[in-house]
C-alpha cells in the first residue's frame, strides 16, 4: 500500500493519501485548463476516506459538461488548487497531482477532453485518449 503525501505552495494545506489512485490522467478541459492556467490539469483519483487533508480549504463550485456540480478546492492563502470533488463522483476525491511532494507518484493511464487539448500537447504514449468524458 501507498503513501502519498502533499500540499499548497505555502503549506498551509497538507494532505496524506494511504493506497493507489483508483484513476490518474490527465484533463485537457477548458475548464481545467483555466483553473490550473496551464495546458491541462494532471489529477489522481482517490476514494475520500483515503485522503486526510490537513488545513482550511476554500471552493469554487462550477458546473461540469455533466451538468453535475464540481467543487475546486483551494488555499486560502496561496490560491493553489488541492484537490476537487464532484456530485457525478460522491465519495471520490480527486488531487491536482503537481501538488505532490514526490512527483513520481504520478502516473497517468488515461487522457480526456483531448478535442480540447493544445495542438501541440499530443501523447506519444501508449495512454487511453478519449475526446471527451468517458462513460
Amino acid at each position: 500500500m501507498t503513501n502519498i503525501s502533499g500540499g499548497c505552495l505555502c503549506g498551509q494545506v497538507r494532505y496524506t493519501i494511504v493506497g493507489e489512485p483508483i484513476r490518474s490522467g490527465i484533463c485537457h478541459c477548458r475548464e481545467c485548463q483555466h483553473y490550473t492556467g496551464s495546458a491541462f490539469e494532471p489529477f489522481m483519483i482517490f476514494p475520500a476516506a483515503s485522503v486526510n487533508i490537513q488545513g482550511d480549504l476554500r471552493s469554487f463550485r462550477a458546473i461540469a459538461d455533466s451538468g453535475n456540480a464540481i467543487y475546486r478546492r483551494f488555499c486560502p492563502n496561496c490560491g493553489s488548487g488541492v484537490v476537487n470533488e464532484g456530485d457525478g463522483a460522491p465519495g471520490m476525491i480527486i488531487v491536482l497531482a503537481g501538488t505532490l511532494d514526490d512527483p513520481t507518484a504520478f502516473v497517468p493511464n488515461v487522457e480526456i477532453f483531448c478535442d480540447t487539448a493544445w495542438p501541440w500537447a499530443h501523447s506519444v504514449s501508449e495512454r487511453r485518449r478519449f475526446r471527451g468524458m468517458p462513460a
